[in-house]
């Protein structure tokens, strides 16, 4: 009985440093040199913006969902058009979720770390093109 205990206070614990590390990180938004806005719509034209990482493949643009906290991949797959906003840069796109050989490619270009995919309770990785809009 006290195994049990042990092993559901490690699961409490762990649970908690990940909604921990989301919170922050969701809170302060880091904006570096290789993140990017990517700004969803409602289907009444609300728009959400959120702080993502800019991944680059050749001239190709891509974007991954790393996270549990997903409401913009969720609204970005009732409406696929978004706005990308880069260095003071805004662009219009489409957006395509990749697998098979691409996915694995591009996953392999931008691996995640051990110690990310602890802190952030191994979310199931989605990686997304983006194509721009015609006008």
């Amino acid at each position: 009985m006290k195994i049990l205990k042990i092993v559901f206070f490690l699961i409490i614990a762990y649970v908690g440093i990940v909604v921990l590390f989301e919170s922050l990180l969701g809170y302060f938004q880091p904006d570096a040199g290789d993140t990017m806005v990517i700004s969803t719509f409602d289907p009444d034209g609300t728009t959400h913006d959120r702080v993502v990482a800019r991944l680059s493949s050749g001239e190709q643009l891509f974007v991954a969902v790393n996270h549990w906290p997903r409401a913009w991949y969720r609204r970005l797959l009732e409406n696929p058009r978004v706005r990308i906003t880069f260095s003071g840069e805004s662009g219009d796109y489409e957006v395509v979720e990749i697998s098979g050989s691409e996915y694995d490619r591009i996953n392999s270009e931008h691996s995640l770390g051990f110690l990310f995919r602890f802190l952030t309770g191994f979310p199931e990785r989605k990686l997304l093109r983006l194509e721009p809009s015609q006008p």
